[in-house]
């Protein structure tokens, strides 16, 4: 079955913050070397651990951001 990645960057201006924040919170989890990692020898729980946590700092910057701190 064909990867089907749906995920669009609105702003493409910020992928390579994006690209970073993924490879700094890989390597906060202990993943070295994940830029070069095939993703696909991963479990899901390692690639979930990832986007979730990228999420979750996503989320506190922008509340940070709207609270004006």
């Amino acid at each position: 079955m064909a990867s089907r990645n749906n995920n669009r960057i609105v702003v493409p201006e910020a992928r390579q913050a994006l690209n970073q924040m993924k490879t700094e919170i890989a390597s906060e989890l202990g993943l070295s070397n994940y830029e070069a990692t095939d993703k696909g020898t991963l479990t899901s729980r390692q690639n979930g651990y990832v986007g979730g946590y990228m999420v979750k700092r996503l989320i506190e910057q922008a509340e940070r951001s709207m609270s004006g701190k």
